[in-house]
This record gives C-alpha cells, sequence and structure tokens, in this order.
C-alpha cells in the first residue's frame, strides 16, 4: 500500500463509500471515508498525495458548499464529483470551480480510476507550488519594513529614484535597501524578483 498518498471519500451511502474503499484498497490506495463534510473538514490532513471523491448530496453541507469551505480554508485537495443525479449545469458549475471531474452513477471502475490518476498528478502539482510559495514567504519574513516597502515597489515596476522620491529618501539609500532584498529573495534580476512576488500574491505592475 502506497502510504505516500490517501484517498478521502465523502458519502453518505454507506454501502457506497465500502464498495469504493474495496476498490481503492485493491489498488493499493489508502483510503479515508467520510458519511459527512464536517467529518472530513474535522480531519488533519497530512501534506501528501491526495484527492477527495465527494458526492454531491450529503446531509447538511453538500457537496459544491464543502467545495466553497475547503477554497475557503485552503485545503487543496483536488475533487471528483459523484452523484446519482447530476446533469449538465452541476457538472459546469463543479469544473468552473476548480473540480477534476464529475462522474454519474454507475460509473465504472475504469473511469473513476482514470480520473483519479489526473487527480494524483494534479496533487503532486498543487503540493509543490504550495512548497514553493512557503519558501518565497519564509524569505519574505526576513525582510525589514523597509525592504518589504521597497520589495513591493520594485514588483510593481518602479525605478530607484522613483521609490526614493515616494519614501522621501535618498538614492543610495533606496540601492542598499534593494540590494538586501534581491540578496534575502535569493533572485540576480528584478524579473525573478517580480516572478516571485506574483506567485504569492503580491500587486504586480
Amino acid at each position: 500500500m502506497n502510504n505516500n498518498s490517501v484517498i478521502y471519500v465523502v458519502d453518505d451511502d454507506v454501502s457506497v463509500g465500502r464498495s469504493l474503499c474495496i476498490l481503492l484498497k485493491s489498488h493499493g490506495f489508502r483510503v479515508e471515508i467520510f458519511t459527512r463534510a464536517a467529518g472530513f473538514l474535522a480531519f488533519k490532513h497530512p501534506k501528501i498525495l491526495s484527492c477527495l471523491i465527494l458526492d454531491i448530496r450529503i446531509p447538511n453541507i453538500n457537496g459544491f458548499a464543502l467545495q466553497e469551505i475547503m477554497a475557503q480554508r485552503g485545503i487543496i485537495i483536488p475533487i471528483i464529483f459523484i452523484t446519482g443525479h447530476g446533469n449538465i449545469p452541476m457538472s459546469v458549475k463543479a469544473m468552473k470551480a476548480g473540480a477534476i471531474d464529475f462522474l454519474s452513477k454507475p460509473f465504472t471502475s475504469k473511469e473513476l480510476l482514470n480520473a483519479i490518476t489526473f487527480a494524483m498528478t494534479k496533487s503532486s502539482l498543487l503540493n509543490k507550488k504550495q512548497a514553493e510559495i512557503v519558501k518565497i514567504k519564509q524569505r519574505i519574513d526576513t525582510l525589514s519594513p523597509c525592504e518589504l516597502e521597497v520589495f513591493h515597489f520594485v514588483a510593481q515596476g518602479m525605478l530607484n529614484k522613483n521609490i526614493a522620491t515616494k519614501r522621501g529618501t535618498s538614492l543610495q539609500t533606496i540601492k542598499i535597501h534593494r540590494g538586501r532584498v534581491m540578496q534575502k529573495m535569493q533572485v540576480k534580476t528584478v524579473t525573478q524578483l517580480i516572478d516571485l512576488a506574483k506567485i504569492v500574491g503580491i500587486p504586480c505592475s
């Protein structure tokens, strides 16, 4: 069994959950089953490859609502929706919100496993991106308040002389701050600095 990945299943139909668990475990996956969204949200999700097989019609918090809550809380796990009552507008809504796939019951094992393969690939990419964001934020945390301000100005495309005027300080001081920013952020060019700013959501020019 691959302990470096996990598949979550949220479906209030116990028989469906049991069937999915048997199928997925037979293919070497670790599986966590929940009958309610609240149980899934309360679970501590490890930072490993994962995806969520989510029924749309679950009590209290439905599948779409859970998708929104996950986005709000930064729970970045690819979602495969399953439903016995699906239609095109529902599938469009799910996919627009970032779902990997939308499968109508009954679906084949092959359809599900193909969706999981794609979801796990997406999970790997998302995990790498999140790890990169964490590293960049750690570098940003090393900047002094003045350096952070200069970082933001440089990311917006401002020249040293314009930053000096805006801050009411000397050009030489700005050059010193900018040099320290480049050093602490571990970049050699302004383009690289702007790229890092974009990755963490700092407004750029």
